[in-house]
């Protein structure tokens, strides 16, 4: 315990480092602002910008209010953006409780609320559609905020928010917030290039404490093991330090493991260790006793004493530890739905009667503006019984009403339990007491993969609420196989690199051109974080470069010969031994392609010989195999084996030796009939004496006869003639020179990786220029009408969509069936999707085939200029998006289509922001009238209802 003179010592350092702004702006917070906070403020007044990065729940957003407070007192505009909508319209709330309505506004794809505010969230996109269209509402801006930064390494979105860094202006201070990353300095040295004075502030203590454990069957245990007596008495949890830390004196005779991470050493707790060594001996007694010897005696399989406990036990365990609220994450949808029926199932009850009923009149009064029938379709009834047991699933695939009424109860801490994908980690101010992760591998699109260092770190950052939790703890479930000292290092690594994703697209091609011109834009996007952390990377490949050019110098002078140039004599070598290679491939390809022509001629009933593998010997052919693409005949050996040869196994053609009878009757599955067959082939073979025929002149080394190639006899006569072919250290000289040109074909390799990395962006920039200047969107430095259209469209398909305007492929159109082809550029297809979706007869069929023509067009002219930026169009939403557009109801639509709601609704919000984008950009009357009709027939139901209404 600090003593007075301390705390007062410390209260003035706080007070020097602070000021009044600052002092005021704190006074509206209940809590006092940590050293990093008030760095970062500092600097901010003082007209810097700033980069924070900390972990997640540190308070880092503190700093980006800070900056909306310096705009409304210096009567200026502040926009706080961020990466998803629901953030923007959490932070829009939290803004508009502390300033009032008339000085928020919202800008998102779907909300659009007092733009002309002093201060407007927003997502990253609308503030770079805002740059590139040159808003009047970018006048009087001098803060932007960039919430959760590091989403710039996302592969699909992540060049936003480096477009909008490099294209700000000069003038605008900008507030970068960050997770924790590895290379923040790095990121910083970038900022500092392309956007001035910007001061890097890193923070990695947590504000509260995070306690690792693994809970094994029905017990919970501590991940690293500690000091026996170090204290617990601060420690809030029911009584289950004291228990733990018996545990930990039991095991004191065991030597724990210890892994290095980040300089610090940390002790895996021994009893894991045993369990998992116990878990592991159980796995390979169980697979020994899989043999059909085990079975037989009738043994019985082993069970792992430590299977994995089912979710409403988890729940119960940590609420008996007092380690409620929790944020379980499967990383599955389906999974979190079916965790929470389970717990429901099993009577699990987390509220009182009181708090049930403030559930109840909460969740009534968000989703009164839903019609009643839709609620039905939605399973609102069993959605609310859950609610009303404290439980909860939070995932992409519900409807947005649904999250955000899970969000704000969770934040009051009626919600217990919930079940979680792992994109309530990204943003999403839900912190909790506990959180709970399953199973460390999931789904990445391709395969299951293991959980990153960076990812494990973004969901345990949920764990502890600051003001609330002393302590915050992070659960991983037992499951077979799990390694302690792996799920010790995803813990223990606290910070993942941020590297780019940055490439350029078409739309930002034209948009750029047409703002600064061709040579300025190449300039602009060199300076991208892309480009600076590929010089980055060529500095130390120079570097090696460097090196080995230096090891070449001496290479060649240990080589040298005093009676000549032996790096010439060396050269003619190396030349001979090439061509004896080339002609030596050229041999093998020729040998190859006679075998493969020989094979095209057998028949049934050829006998052969295969000349060298497994199954050399003599054979009949059951089946030339023709059918097939590369001729592969079935064949029965001697030795009664049927197998399937081709090219490979034979280094001279096949000729047959002579042909025996096949019975109709015969079967390659049959035993008997290969034992009958065999027998005929090794009766026929003593007939001949064993000596199949071969044609003359064909030998392996192929046709040709001897005659020595003119090119080797050249270099052998200029080999013998160099006056370095009779020195006495002629092979010691030649083992330099060897050394000598492996290093130069590395080093060539190096040299070629620099000159790759060497202005890629800009590169890639004039690729995507040549592109659009083949299709007629830029002519120079000029660009065009079409390209003036393509610049308002802000898609990864977007050339397509320009296409399809500049074609008149949707010209003649209906409302209802341009929505439902512009579905096709919206839908982000699953893999469980159906390969061939039903789409609309007439019309609409006929456009979508011209829309994937044109696809196939734009496709051969981006091969020729070595991009590819263009996926196919899919059709998986079109017929779901047809039917709502004609007014079909929503529990026949969602039946059909077998789709969660809240996929349904996000598809069906992206479709409206295209068909917006489409009426923008259409220079056709027709075509912008029926784009904007088709958006009001798809802004409908459930798909118009937002809770800022």
């Amino acid at each position: 315990m600090s003593s007075h003179a301390e705390r007062y010592a410390a209260f003035q350092r706080r007070k020097s480092a602070s000021s009044a702004a600052i002092d005021a702006f704190q006074a509206l917070y209940g809590f006092d602002f940590d050293p990093f906070q008030i760095r970062a403020c500092k600097e901010l007044e003082y007209g810097h910008g700033v980069l924070v990065a900390a972990p997640t729940g540190s308070g880092k957003t503190v700093v980006g209010e800070f900056a909306v407070h310096l705009a409304l007192s210096q009567g200026t505009k502040c926009f706080y953006t961020t990466p998803i909508k629901a953030l923007s319209n959490q932070k829009y709330n939290d803004l508009v409780a502390r300033y009032g309505s008339d000085r928020v506004g919202l800008l998102t794809g779907d909300n659009s609320v007092n733009g002309e505010a002093p201060v407007v969230v927003m997502t990253t996109e609308v503030l770079r559609n805002m740059l590139y269209e040159g808003s009047a509402t970018l006048g009087g801006l001098a803060y932007v905020v960039m919430d959760e930064v590091h989403y710039l390494a996302d592969r699909f979105r992540g060049a936003v928010w480096e477009e909008v860094i490099i294209h700000l202006p000069e003038s605008v201070q900008m507030v970068a917030l960050s997770a924790t990353v590895s290379n923040a300095e790095e990121f910083g040295e970038w900022l500092q290039q392309v956007r001035g004075d910007t001061t890097v502030i890193v923070d990695e203590k947590r504000p509260v404490p995070l306690w690792q454990h693994v809970m094994v069957g029905h017990r919970m245990h501590d991940l690293f093991a500690e000091p026996v007596e170090e204290a617990d008495s601060g420690r809030e949890d029911g009584g289950s330090a004291s228990k733990r830390k018996r545990e930990r004196r039991r095991d004191r005779s065991w030597k724990p493991r210890e892994i290095v991470v980040g300089g610090r050493r940390l002790a895996i707790n021994p009893r894991l260790t045993r369990i998992a060594e116990e878990d592991s001996r159980v796995t390979q007694l169980a697979h020994r006793r899989r043999s059909p010897q085990s079975r037989a005696r009738g043994s019985a399989r082993p069970r792992s004493r430590y299977a994995p406990p089912s979710r409403p036990t988890v729940i119960t365990e940590l609420d008996d530890e007092g380690l409620l609220p929790a944020i379980t994450f499967i990383f599955s949808r389906a999974g979190c739905d079916d965790a929470v029926r389970q717990c429901v199932a099993s009577g699990l009850v987390l509220t009182t009667p009181e708090e049930a009923e403030e559930i109840r009149a909460f969740a009534q009064e968000r989703c009164a503006d839903i019609p009643p029938a839709d609620l039905a379709v939605l399973g609102f009834s069993q959605w609310l019984s859950a609610l009303e047991a404290g439980i909860a699933a939070h995932h992409a695939g519900m409807l947005p009403t649904f999250k955000e009424v899970v969000e704000k109860l969770f934040s009051r801490g009626l919600i217990r339990a919930v079940f979680a994908t792992e994109t309530l980690a990204l943003g999403i101010n839900m912190p909790a007491r506990t959180v709970v992760i399953e199973k460390l591998d999931k789904w990445n699109g391709e395969t299951h993969a293991q959980l990153t260092p960076g990812q494990y770190t973004q969901l345990t950052g949920r764990a502890g609420r600051r003001g609330i939790d002393v302590e915050g703890h992070a659960v991983v479930i037992w499951q077979a196989g799990t390694d302690p000292e792996s799920v010790a290092s995803l813990a223990g690594t606290r910070t993942y690199p941020l590297d780019s994703s940055f490439q350029p697209s078409y739309n930002m091609a034209v948009n750029l051109v047409a703002r600064v011109g061709r040579r300025r834009s190449r300039t602009m996007l060199e300076a991208s974080f892309a480009q600076f952390q590929a010089d980055r990377a060529v500095v130390g490949l120079v570097k090696q470069l460097r090196k080995h050019e230096e090891a070449l110098e001496g290479y060649a002078a240990s080589a040298e010969c005093h009676l000549g140039d032996f790096m010439e004599y060396a050269g003619l070598r190396r030349a001979l031994g090439d061509r004896e290679s080339e002609l030596s491939r050229t041999r093998s390809l020729r040998r190859r392609d006679e075998a493969m022509e020989s094979l095209l001629g057998l028949r049934r009933g050829d006998i052969i010989r295969i000349p060298s593998g497994r199954f050399s010997g003599h054979a009949v052919v059951l089946d030339p195999g023709l059918k097939l693409d590369v001729p592969a005949p079935l064949v029965l050996t001697v030795g009664k084996q049927v197998k399937r040869v081709n090219a490979t196994d034979f280094t001279v053609p096949v000729h047959p030796s002579g042909r025996v009878r096949i019975p109709k009757s015969f079967s390659a599955r049959s035993a008997r009939s290969r034992q009958d067959l065999a027998s005929t082939l090794r009766n026929k073979l003593r007939e001949q004496g064993d000596a199949p025929a071969v044609e003359r002149g064909r030998d392996g080394r192929g046709s040709g006869g001897g005659a020595e190639d003119a090119e080797v006899v050249r270099l052998r006569a200029e080999l013998r003639q160099h006056p370095c072919h009779g020195c006495d250290q002629r092979e010691d000289h030649a083992r330099w020179a060897e050394r000598y040109f492996r290093l130069r074909k590395e080093t060539e390799g190096l040299r070629r990786r620099v000159e790759g990395r060497s202005n890629v962006i800009a590169r890639t920039f004039d690729r995507v220029c040549g592109v659009l200047e083949d299709l007629d969107y830029l002519t120079g430095e000029t660009v065009s009408e079409d390209g003036s259209r393509l610049a308002k469209v802000y898609s990864d398909l977007d050339l397509l969509v320009a296409e399809c305007l500049r074609r008149g492929v949707w010209r003649d159109l209906a409302p209802v069936e341009l929505a439902a082809c512009a579905a096709a550029l919206v839908y982000e297809p699953r893999r469980d999707d159906d390969p061939f979706p039903r789409v609309p007869q007439g019309p609409v069929e006929e456009a979508l085939a011209e829309m994937v023509r044109l696809w196939g067009d734009l496709h051969e002219v981006e091969a020729r200029h070595r991009v590819s930026f263009l996926r196919q169009p899919d059709f998986g939403f079109v017929w779901t998006a047809h039917r709502w557009a004609r007014g079909d109801r929503l529990d026949a639509i969602l039946r059909q289509a077998d789709m969660p709601a809240g996929d349904f609704v996000r598809t069906a919000k992206m479709l409206v922001d295209m068909l917006s984008q489409i009426a923008g950009a259409s220079g056709d009357e027709q075509v912008r009238r029926n784009a904007r009709k088709a958006v009001d027939l798809v802004r409908r139901g459930v798909v118009a209802y937002s809770s800022l209404n």
